[in-house]
């Protein structure tokens, strides 16, 4: 099953070469969604790994991930279970928003109107019109 989650990078780890044939790399991101920030670690894996390649700490992305589960026994035969975030997709989110887009409900708008230079525009002649109103 395939989850998506947006937020900002906290930190990117450097690579891990784990074996031969396994690397991984992982990095954080802050979910600020909720009253509470949530610091989420994700690992990327094998060739996945480039994907974080350019990203900063600071940079708002999109993160579409698999949720993976696994049980491990202890050599003293404990039974462990962990879990981890695998990200598959990055996506930079573009946070601009347009600027006729209205102030959140309950923000009142404090921006002060752009000053402008132009004189104001002089009224039309009046001219007479067959408009019936």
């Amino acid at each position: 099953m395939s989850y998506s989650i947006s937020g900002k990078i906290k930190v990117i780890q450097d690579l891990q070469q784990i074996s031969d044939t396994f690397k991984k790399r992982e990095f954080v991101i802050i979910d600020e969604s909720s009253q509470y920030p949530q610091f989420i670690n994700f690992q990327t894996v094998q060739d996945k790994t480039a994907m974080l390649d350019g990203l900063n700490a600071g940079d708002e992305i999109e993160v579409n991930f698999n949720l993976r589960g696994r049980e491990w026994t202890s050599p003293q035969n404990e039974v462990k279970y962990f879990n981890s975030l695998d990200a598959w997709k990055i996506s930079r989110v573009d946070n601009v928003r347009p600027a006729a887009q209205a102030a959140p409900q309950g923000m009142a708008n404090t921006a002060a109107p752009a000053a402008t230079s132009a004189a104001p525009t002089p009224p039309l002649p009046e001219t007479e019109d067959d408009l019936p109103f």
